[in-house]
């Protein structure tokens, strides 16, 4: 029980410092917000080639996921930018919430339903409960935090899809792992793991939103 408290304050406590770090950065935006998206893309991708190294996998496949992570960062990192820089805090808010309503959703949907696993081989803590508890819940800040940023040519039900989006980009981080044969995809973050373990169902969504909104940018300047 001590050892069990232990860990969850170690948790909580590096929780509110991440929060602390990103809260400012996205407020700040500019110079901030890209030393913010910068370092934490460099991190990522520490991690992310030294997990693929470790995986059982042929060298065709390793080579494929080596070229896909800086692709896949680039991606998310840009997309993160443009939203936060031309859409505004509240915007890039939007993104966030979506992603983090989603872990909250699927972990007390889980806890509380329980029921079929979603992916035993996998992830084996992960049930179909959480898969739609989680869905759900980013439906709701979507709804409500886009509102208030003014999301206008994307419906606010997207929050369901990128939900659903956020959570195969967990399960893929999952697969990674169990190919590494490794619990965390690096220690940096006490009781917490990596930066890519903070960071995985971001990365899908940030990419998407983030082309959705440039395309969406480049349409209105195409039509005026």
């Amino acid at each position: 029980m001590a050892a069990g408290k232990s860990d969850l304050m170690v948790r909580a406590g590096s929780a509110v410092i991440l929060l602390a770090i990103a809260g400012a950065a996205l407020w700040f935006g500019g110079i901030a917000f890209a030393l913010l998206l910068l370092v934490g893309g460099a991190l990522l991708l520490v991690e992310w080639f030294a997990l693929v190294r470790a995986m059982t996998l042929g060298g065709g496949a390793k080579g494929a996921l080596m070229a896909a992570g800086p692709l896949l960062a680039a991606g998310a990192v840009a997309g993160l930018w443009f939203i936060r820089e031309n859409l505004g805090m509240t915007a890039a808010l939007w993104v966030f919430g979506m992603v983090w309503a989603t872990d909250i959703g699927a972990y007390f949907a889980g806890r509380a339903f329980g029921g079929a696993r979603l992916a035993p081989a996998i992830s084996p803590s992960k049930t179909w409960s959480g898969l739609f508890g989680g869905m759900i819940a980013a439906l709701v800040a979507s709804a409500t935090i886009g509102d208030r940023a003014g999301i206008v040519g994307v419906p606010l039900w997207i929050g369901l899809f990128m939900g659903l989006v956020a959570q195969l980009g967990d399960l893929a981080q999952s697969w990674m792992k169990r190919r590494a044969g490794v619990k965390d995809s690096g220690k940096l973050i006490p009781g917490h793991g990596g930066v890519f373990d903070r960071v995985d169902g971001l990365l899908p969504v940030a990419l998407i939103l983030g082309a959705l909104a440039f395309a969406g940018d480049i349409a209105v300047r195409a039509a005026g």
